[in-house]
């Protein structure tokens, strides 16, 4: 790495702030549109879990674009989310032409896309197609899970001038062609590199995520314990990331911020359940209390 990059460990000063204000005199648009794309018939979690996130950290709406199935079964576990019916294909995952349906990103402070969509049934091609056209947006997107897949897949390989993407270790290795184990014995160095190369942040998952922008700045974060190594954590913190960005955050700053309550909320969830226990979907029962420890 080289030695001109400005590191900076994140601390609550830091978040703090970053952290967008809430103001008295305000509703629920002044705090931010979320489109998340999610969901298909094997991973519904995904979609509800990256989605009531965003809406836990501040975001005023979240509106979840998904395959019908997923939608009829979140809607009915939560009445906080809007949904967007893209269809379904017969692999029970959202149909390749999708796109069609979603044409005003714009309408939105934030994209999120990924979590769970499963790469089957022309999603790839759907998720290629849908970042393609959006190259240009000035809207933030967040490029997580199946997305990092989809793009590691094909030959598309430029990101939407304002992105964001949070690979754990195996999918920044796809993504940049170099072994695991390399990326793990310099996590700092990898994130930077991807970042660089594919002109966006990258916030690589795993203990100390490492936020890296392109212009030489990296975070490490030391938030966390092995509480948040369950299926849906990454779903949670793409949700948390999307949520601060509707309220104003930059995407460096929203993904910093995530970041490091994301972790806290794991700590402070393993205190009253123990790390063997804790649930994705405990989580976001417990980012209030790590909101609160921060604000206070």
């Amino acid at each position: 790495m080289q030695q001109n990059a400005d590191i900076q460990v994140l601390g609550k000063d830091l978040i703090l702030r970053m952290l967008p204000k809430r103001i008295e005199n305000s509703h629920k648009g002044t705090y931010g549109h979320v489109l998340n794309i999610a969901g298909s018939c094997q991973y519904m979690g995904a979609a509800y879990l990256s989605s009531i996130s965003s809406l836990r950290v501040g975001a005023g709406h979240c509106a979840l674009a998904s395959c019908s199935d997923v939608i009829n079964c979140v809607s009915a576990k939560s009445p906080d989310i809007t949904y967007f019916d893209l269809g379904q294909s017969q692999y029970g995952t959202i149909p390749k032409d999708a796109i069609k349906h979603i044409s005003a990103i714009a309408n939105y402070d934030v994209v999120s896309i990924g979590c769970g969509l499963n790469l089957v049934g022309g999603v790839e091609e759907f998720i290629v197609n849908f970042l393609k056209k959006n190259k240009n947006s000035y809207t933030p997107i967040i490029i997580d899970a199946d997305a990092i897949n989809a793009l590691s897949m094909s030959k598309f390989m430029s990101f939407p001038m304002n992105s964001i993407i949070t690979p754990h270790p195996m999918e920044l290795s796809r993504l940049m062609g170099v072994p695991v184990q390399e990326i793990q014995q310099n996590r700092a160095k990898w994130a930077w590199e991807a970042s660089r190369e594919f002109d966006c942040v990258v916030l690589l998952k795993g203990s100390e995520s490492i936020i890296a922008i392109p212009s030489g700045k990296i975070f490490i974060n030391h938030t966390g314990n092995s509480a948040l190594a369950k299926a849906g954590s990454g779903d949670v913190l793409t949700g948390m990331i999307a949520g601060f960005c509707a309220q104003g955050a930059t995407i460096e700053s929203a993904a910093c911020i995530a970041a490091f309550l994301h972790g806290l909320t794991g700590e402070i969830a393993s205190r009253s359940m123990s790390e063997y226990c804790v649930l994705a979907s405990d989580l976001i029962k417990y980012i209030p209390y790590a909101m609160k420890l921060i604000l206070n």
